[in-house]
Formats: structure tokens, sequence, C-alpha cells
């Protein structure tokens, strides 16, 4: 009994899942007018984010990815509310805040942050750390407990950096330090929900590990939610209870994290997995099963039609290129948007796939270690003929005499390698007429 009880307590808790999420988005979209002509009038936009819809509950934490330009940062910005949404609905413990006014949306702020991704330019260059950290308790008039400054240097110490820093530039950090200042400002209030939009990506691997570790800790303490935007599939694999995957300012497929590492549905989302690389010595010189998608991600200024991924797709059919796919749970917990997914039955069978779509991806060998293992395979063989020849007088013999006629063949053969060979094997070599004059003056030596 007593053993079960020490391994209840050591398996940490898990929050519970609560019936009113703390952050909802239905419907999310971004779309960046681009303007022309004198009047500067709209002729087109860019739709960096076109619908989105997904919930965060309290205590956990979305990992979302996706390849570059697919709008994971433009969605972050939008539920904080730094940017304006074009159309959709976002709810933060239950209240309305898509077009909720900079005065009223103030106080929200203390429990809304957002750690950026450049940590050159969130910084100001013209105030030091203290004040940059030191911001968030002025603009909400909050006074710490033992004074602004004592906090501060607090947060500086759980971040990994020296208090006795406090009046230092920007300038005078690295990139690693300058983000761990901008964790450090985000965690200042002590928030509900912080947005994490690429906090390891400008540290070193040995870093990156301390700071997601400080980031699981301060959410077991402080109970905080996170939504952590990156591209490195194992970070998000580490610290992520559920995952979004986007593609072209759509969420393709959203599931728990175990679901979607152990059989992932949506093709776009197989290809990223088969990308992360096994640290496995036995798979060397096997058949890799990467897929490389050909062409280049479309342009979201005019996105294709019906579902955006076919353009590079596999599986593609006629139906996928008129008909979008919905956001639809095909497992539980796991939605995915898709005529026809993975490890699961089509959804709209019965069409053959065009060899255009066969012919988008590759499966990639790893031909670096089929080459390595080929050319010690021929060395091996090189040095079986060579002691083979050694062994035979008459190859020996060849080897020390060339002919005349063999000469251009030989002149690379250096002349210390016949001085190398065993003295038997130099005066059988010999012959009648004795040995050669270089052969024998390299064996006096």
């Amino acid at each position: 009994m007593s053993e079960k009880k020490s391994a209840e307590k050591a398996i940490p808790k898990q929050p519970e899942a609560s019936p009113e999420p703390l952050l909802k988005v239905e419907g999310l979209v971004k779309h960046f007018p681009i303007k022309k002509g004198l009047l500067g009038r709209a002729t087109s936009a860019v739709k960096a984010v076109d619908g989105l819809s997904f919930d965060v509950r309290p205590g956990e934490t979305l990992g979302v990815v996706g390849e570059s330009g697919c709008g994971k940062s433009t969605m972050g910005r939008l539920i904080t509310r730094l940017l304006e949404p074009t159309g959709g609905k976002v709810e933060f413990e239950g209240q309305d805040i898509t077009h909720m006014s900079a005065g009223k949306i103030r106080p929200l702020r203390r429990d809304v942050q957002m750690i950026f991704q450049d940590p050159y330019g969130s910084l100001n260059p013209r105030h030091t750390i203290g004040g940059i950290v030191s911001t968030p308790f002025r603009l909400q008039g909050v006074t710490p407990e033992g004074g602004v400054k004592k906090e501060v240097q607090r947060l500086m110490e759980l971040v990994g950096l020296n208090p006795e820093h406090y009046n230092r530039y920007p300038h005078e950090f690295s990139g690693g330090q300058r983000q761990r200042i901008g964790i450090a400002r985000a965690l200042a209030l002590n928030p509900k929900l912080v947005v994490a939009d690429e906090p390891v990506s400008a540290l070193d691997v040995s870093i990156q590990a301390q700071v997601v570790n400080l980031l699981d800790d301060l959410q077991q303490e402080l109970g905080l939610t996170y939504v952590i935007i990156a591209h490195d599939l194992s970070v998000i694999r580490h610290v992520s209870d559920r995952i979004a995957v986007m593609y072209l300012g759509k969420i393709v497929e959203l599931a728990d994290r175990k679901s979607l590492y152990a059989a992932p549905m949506h093709p776009y989302t197989k290809a990223l997995m088969s990308a992360v690389p096994v640290p496995d010595p036995k798979r060397r010189g096997m058949k890799s099963d990467r897929i490389l998608l050909k062409g280049d991600v479309p342009s979201p200024i005019s996105p294709p039609s019906g579902c955006r991924f076919h353009t590079r797709c596999w599986k593609a059919t006629e139906i996928c290129k008129t008909q979008e796919p919905p956001l639809l749970e095909l497992k539980p917990g796991q939605q995915v948007a898709c005529h026809h997914p993975e490890n699961a039955p089509d959804q709209a069978p019965g069409q053959s796939v065009p060899a255009q779509a066969r012919e988008s991806i590759e499966v990639a060998t790893p031909v670096e270690a089929t080459t390595a293992d080929e050319s010690a395979e021929a060395g091996a063989e090189a040095g079986a003929e060579a002691a083979e020849a050694v062994e035979t007088p008459d190859a020996a013999k060849a080897a020390v005499e060339p002919e005349a006629s063999d000469a251009s063949e030989t002149s690379n053969v250096p002349k210390a390698s016949a001085a190398s060979k065993k003295p038997d094997a130099v005066a059988a070599s010999a012959g009648e007429d004795g040995p050669d004059d270089t052969v024998q003056e390299s064996t006096d030596k």
C-alpha cells in the first residue's frame, strides 16, 4: 500500500477538463488588403488566417505547427488582440473580446501576455532591462510586494539571468538572453494565458531544454495556460497536450499529442512527421519513409479552390479540387479536414487518383549511408586482391619488374610499395637475372 501511495504522489496531477474553455475561437479571419493606384483602393487581400475554430482549456498547452507563412504568428496576435480580426469571434473566459476597445481591453492585458518571436525587435534599445521588465507594473498600476526592483530581479533570476544586470541595455545581451528578458516581461503579472511565438528558436539546444523546463515548472506553479507556436516538432511534442497543424491559413488537423504522433490522419501531417529524424543506428542503410513534397506552397493571395493542400497531395481526387473538406472529428479527440484521411476509411471513396497526384511526392533514400557501405565493401575486396598478389610469385614479379609497354599504367605506383613486401617475395620475384637495382637499394636501406 505504501508503494502504491508513493507512486500516486510521484505522478503529477493533470488539470481536470473544464466545461468552459479559457479561450474559444470561432471562424477567425484576418485578411490584409493589397492597395494599388493613386486612390489606394484594395484590389485583393492576403488571406493570412481564413477561418480558424478551436478552444483552449485552463491549464493545458496547445501547440501550433506548420510551414512558414501559414498564419501561425498572425493567429497568435489575433487572440491576444494585438491585431484587429477581419471576421470571426474570440472569447476569453466567456467574454467576447473580438472588437473590444483599447480602454476596455487594458485590464485584460494582465491575464493575456505574449512572448514575441524576434528578441531584437521586441525590446526597446533605449531602455534598460529593469525598465523593460518593470513596464507591465507601471502600466497596470500594480506595486508588487517588496518593491518593483526586487520583483524584477527575482524574475530575472527565475529565467536564468543575472540580477546584477538590472541596469544594462539590450545590446549588451545575446539573442538567447534577450529572449529570456521577453519571457520575464510576459510573466511579470502572473497571466492566465501566455501565447509564445517561437520562444526557443533563438536559443542553443542546451538552453532550449532549460527554457522549456522553466515553462513547464511555471505552468505547474502558477497554473498557466500556453499556446506555443513553433517549427520544431520535437519541442512541440515535449511541451504540448494538444497539437494543431496549420496549412495556408487553416487548421487541417487538431488532436492530442499521443494520437497525432502515433497515427497522423492528414497527409500533410504525415509528411511533417516523416521529416523528424529517428536516432537509431540500426536504421543506417535502410530505406527511409520520408515524404518529400514537390512544389512550393501556393500564394495566400489566391489560394487553391477546394482543399488547399490538393496541389501537393498524393491522394488528391476531383472532389479535393472542387469541395473544401470540413474539420470533422473522425476519431475521439482527433479532428481532420481531409476527403481521404490516412489510417481511416475514406470519406469520399470511389474516385481514382490522377497521375499528377501520384508524382507529387517521392520517398527519400539515405544515399550517404548506402555509398559508405559500398565503399567499405570495395575497400575490403581491394585489400583481399592485394594480399593474393603478394602471395603469388608471378604477380609479385610483374609488380616489381613491369614491362616497358606497361610503364604508363604503373607510373602512378610508388616505388616504396615494392620495398614494403616480404624479403622472400622480393627474392622470388628476382628470377635468374637478379633483383632490380631499385628494389635492391631499398632492401639494403
